[in-house]
């Protein structure tokens, strides 16, 4: 059959994660039983009084078109959670909702990057950056990390992409990132803000994990760069994945560039989503012991993977992923998480989405999943690798 080509901009590399999902899916939907450690998805469900925000909204029949950038009451609350949790001063006016924090990268680079403008990533990162960065026709430039700057770029990295003909125009960091659960601390993270700062380079800051820490004390970007691009969700913390409600904070010069993209790409977030994410924020107790759950998880993986032959770690300072070297078993961790996927139904996503230069000798477990869940993955790992 002929016809006209799909556009270049469809050929971006897959995001293993989805395809991961969507095989585990498949074998469940033949009836197997499948732990899920390969999505970073909170298992258990949103706040009750997110639950009940929503029904409220439901039968106040206020689902419609909101402004584009956000209701304002949920840009206000937002922009008071910075002075609450950082002591950040931020006006309502620099906070944009947004559908995900996906929507919020591809506004944050329409808005900031022009065609063929090059922006640094961290690597091993996630994969959605690189490939949206792609699609738009930037270009991401790789910084590959090591274990001797704890997986973080350095001044040094910045400085030599920013001295070449082509430049630099943005980097973009993630405390905790994801995959490697990896934290950047406070004098690197400075250090990093200071450096684009001094160089003309947008800074942009993925937060999505923030709430969600073990072993470091998170900083905000904006503490050191009031120019950040700082971008941030209800996904994770909140565990609200499907609602598709996330925020940026943005300088004010961006603020009406974004209204316009968004009012054109995405006319406004979903306006039930928004409704729930404002009552969010009252859910502290009730968040903070599901966090309690993934801490408990972190130490059970951390104790038992080491036992079951995976001795090697990225640092898990946060988010809920372990990043681990599977190069005693396998030098293909595609072809590996694929086969323990069909094995032993456990589902993990291979380092390759992650790095593309030394992602076949990682895997990504992740443990937003119930301990008792967590204990049953152990459990079948330990009967398949004997």
């Amino acid at each position: 059959m002929t016809g006209p080509k799909p556009s270049v901009r469809g050929s971006v590399d897959p995001f293993l994660v989805m395809d991961m999902l969507r095989e585990a899916n498949q074998i469940q939907a033949e009836g197997k039983n499948v732990i899920h450690m390969e999505a970073g998805q909170p298992s258990g469900s949103p706040p009750n009084c997110v639950i009940e925000a929503a029904q409220a909204a439901l039968v106040s029949g206020r689902i419609g078109y909101t402004e584009a950038l956000g209701i304002p009451p949920l840009r206000e609350r937002i922009a008071e959670h910075y002075q609450d949790a950082y002591g950040i001063d931020i006006a309502p006016g620099r906070v944009v909702v947004t559908t995900g924090s996906s929507s919020g990268f591809i506004l944050s680079f329409l808005a900031a990057f022009d065609h063929g403008a090059r922006v640094a990533l961290p690597v091993p990162g996630y994969p959605a950056y690189r490939n949206i960065l792609a699609a738009l026709g930037i270009e991401p430039v790789p910084i590959y990390t090591t274990a001797d700057n704890r997986w973080a770029p350095t001044v040094a990295d910045i400085q030599r992409l920013a001295a070449t003909e082509q430049g630099l125009q943005g980097l973009l960091v993630a405390s905790p990132a994801n995959p490697t659960g990896t934290m950047i601390d406070r004098q690197t993270m400075n250090a990093l803000a200071g450096t684009c700062a001094d160089n003309g380079i947008w800074f942009l800051s993925d937060e999505i994990y923030h709430r969600l820490t073990f072993a470091m004390e998170e900083a905000c970007g904006l503490s050191f760069n009031d120019d950040a691009i700082v971008i941030n969700s209800f996904s994770k913390y909140y565990c609200m994945t499907g609602w598709r409600i996330g925020w940026m904070v943005v300088p004010e010069r961006l603020v009406r560039p974004l209204e316009c993209l968004a009012q054109n790409l995405f006319i406004s977030p979903p306006a039930l989503s928004q409704y729930a994410a404002l009552a969010a924020f009252d859910a502290t107790d009730e968040l903070n012991e599901r966090r309690a759950e993934y801490a408990r998880n972190r130490e059970l993986l951390l104790t038992e993977l080491p036992k079951l032959g995976f001795a090697d770690f990225t640092p898990v300072d946060g988010a809920f992923y372990i990043y681990a070297d599977v190069s005693s078993f396998t030098n293909d961790s595609h072809q590996f998480a694929r086969k323990m996927l069909r094995d032993i139904g456990v589902a993990a996503t291979p380092g390759a989405d992650f790095d593309d230069r030394n992602g076949h000798r990682y895997i990504r477990f992740s443990f937003a999943g119930p301990t008792v869940e967590m204990r049953e993955a152990i459990d079948r790992l330990g009967t398949w690798l004997k």
